[in-house]
């Protein structure tokens, strides 16, 4: 298998006053082709922080990161959001949907944004949609689905575009146990059918059905 992306020996430093707070300290991980990883940890161990880095939102003090081989730190902005825009698919707890668009709209935005065709967007997003078992729900605004559906649209929106990466970040965070089941189980099969899936999660029953399990604590990973 090759590497999507990879970080070796990061650090991640914050100014807060007169003290440094090392979010990350000499990380490395590598994350490749077909993987489906959970990374598990307490609240401010900086799983977070890890998957902004890894997506090229954010850039570590230290260290290296390269996405397809390529190391972000050498890339100009430009080329970064097309990384963002094109290879990765970003899942958040919070849905990020906008109100009001309809499903169909809010991932048929995600490709006009990254200059797919009219004729193509329309089929794309739609696909996206039926993959997630939606396929009746496209005229549906947000405030007409449950949060299970919401969150379903907004995998929709990650997957629309063929990414190379899905990095979900507390996707089951905001939804009961029997929903948080329908979302592990679209994962896994996204994932069989050859996504690549990291996952932030304080969910165990989320983190089980992964291939592995990473924990993070106090900057670090412990395997």
């Amino acid at each position: 298998m090759s590497s999507i992306v990879e970080a070796e020996e990061v650090w991640k430093t914050y100014r807060m006053g007169d003290v440094d707070i090392n979010a990350l300290k000499r990380l490395s991980i590598n994350v490749e082709e077909n993987d489906f990883t959970a990374l598990i940890g307490p609240s401010g161990s900086g799983k977070s922080t890890l998957l902004h880095i890894l997506g090229c939102l954010d850039t570590p003090t230290r260290g290296v990161v390269k996405f397809d081989g390529r190391n972000t730190s050498d890339l100009k902005d430009k080329e970064l959001t097309k990384i963002r825009g094109e290879k990765i698919g970003f899942v958040f707890q919070t849905f990020n949907l906008m109100p009001t668009f309809t499903a169909f709209e809010n991932v048929e935005i995600q490709l006009r944004l990254v200059g797919v065709e009219k004729n193509k967007r329309k089929k794309m997003a739609e696909k996206a949609l039926e993959t997630v078992n939606l396929g009746d729900r496209l005229s549906h605004l947000p405030k007409q689905l449950s949060g299970g559906e919401r969150q379903r649209v907004a995998i929709a929106r990650a997957i629309c575009k063929n990414p190379k990466l899905i990095l979900a970040d507390e996707p089951t965070g905001n939804l009961d146990l029997k929903t948080t089941g329908g979302i592990t189980d679209l994962l896994k099969d996204l994932n069989k059918n050859g996504q690549t899936i990291l996952v932030v999660t304080h969910n165990p029953e989320v983190a089980k059905h992964a291939k592995k399990i990473i924990r993070m604590e106090d900057g670090r990973l412990i395997e």
